[in-house]
């Protein structure tokens, strides 16, 4: 394991979301959204620089959500999230284009790109109080679509793998479990049990649109899985009690069935779909908390996972297998 510091002081730098580039194996992009800023390492995460530095900014802006296109090798585009407004680069985070939010100026909790931003430019950013926006000419301009959302304390968004073709998307809040199957021009509630909310997190299936899974990460109570597009839940044994602040799946999920949860705790590995856990080994201090996670290689065994802390650092772990 190694892990590397950014230059701020700690307690200012907490890393809420990391975005590493489709093509992480070959190039080794990956962004970090901080407290103090946007950085970007070039290294798989042993170097970090600022991404904003062509901005000249008088003080840190804080950035709480960052999202990479997925066709970053060929328009090298970037967004970043930060109070009122969506930063966009399409130089690989070398210079920077703004695009304010409706007002009045929405705190941005994360951000999300269309599988199929390439063709149809699509990005949406959800948000505290003031629910979700959506552009859809590649982050110029932001149009709220919130029809149906009867909770607009946003805390994540996940779009199908074939959101191209079928438009779904979904969005937890602090009450609950949202969908829209229209592009997020409206949306309805799903009926997560009642002890489910607020929902941290969410994974959809590679192959949703065949099988209908989707996982959703609780602050109170556990992790969940659907196989029927949230009509029906069953809550996953085995993980700790705690917040389930990240889940992330295989690209091939279910098959294979690996799992990954960011708990406060830590780290937690499933190889059968949530029938065992492993911790994996994070060498933090005590009062060090993991908060966001990214796997860019994929959770097979030796596979390097990227670690976000609350102490502004990100630490590298390898994926290793339940057996041995």
């Amino acid at each position: 394991m190694s892990e590397s510091v950014f230059e701020e002081e700690a307690a200012d730098a907490v890393v809420y979301a990391l975005a590493p580039a489709p093509e992480f194996a070959a190039d080794g992009v990956c962004f970090a959204a901080t407290a103090t800023g946007l950085l970007r390492s070039a290294d798989r995460g042993a170097t970090w620089e600022s991404a904003y530095a062509a901005l000249n900014l008088p003080e840190a802006l804080p950035t709480p959500a960052v999202a990479v296109s997925p066709a970053f090798k060929r328009d090298q585009t970037v967004f970043a999230g930060v109070a009122g407004s969506v930063l966009r680069s399409t130089d690989g985070g070398q210079t920077w284009q703004v695009a304010m939010l409706p007002a009045p100026p929405p705190t941005v909790s994360t951000l999300c790109i269309s599988p199929a931003y390439e063709e149809d430019g699509i990005l949406f950013a959800g948000s505290m109080q003031d629910g979700v926006f959506r552009s859809a000419n590649r982050g110029s301009n932001w149009v709220a679509w919130n029809f149906g959302l009867i909770d607009l304390n946003v805390l994540c968004v996940a779009l199908s793998p074939h959101f191209g073709v079928d438009e779904t998307l979904f969005a937890g809040t602090e009450t609950g479990l949202f969908r829209s199957t229209n592009g997020g021009r409206a949306w309805r509630e799903v009926a997560l049990p009642e002890e489910a909310a607020p929902v941290l997190a969410l994974a959809l299936s590679a192959h949703y649109e065949e099988d209908g899974i989707i996982l959703a990460g609780t602050e109170e109570a556990g992790l969940w899985i659907s196989g029927d597009r949230g009509k029906n839940w069953t809550p996953v044994a085995g993980l700790p009690a705690g917040a389930v602040n990240a889940v992330l799946l295989d690209p091939g999920y279910p098959e294979p069935p690996r799992l990954l949860a960011l708990m406060d705790s830590g780290l937690y590995l499933s190889e059968d779909n949530g029938g065992s856990w492993l911790e994996l080994p994070l060498e933090i201090a005590p009062d060090v908390a993991p908060i966001c996670v990214a796997a860019p290689e994929g959770l097979a065994p030796g596979a390097l996972l990227l670690v976000g802390l609350s102490d502004g650092a990100v630490t590298t772990v390898n994926c290793r297998s339940c057996s041995e």
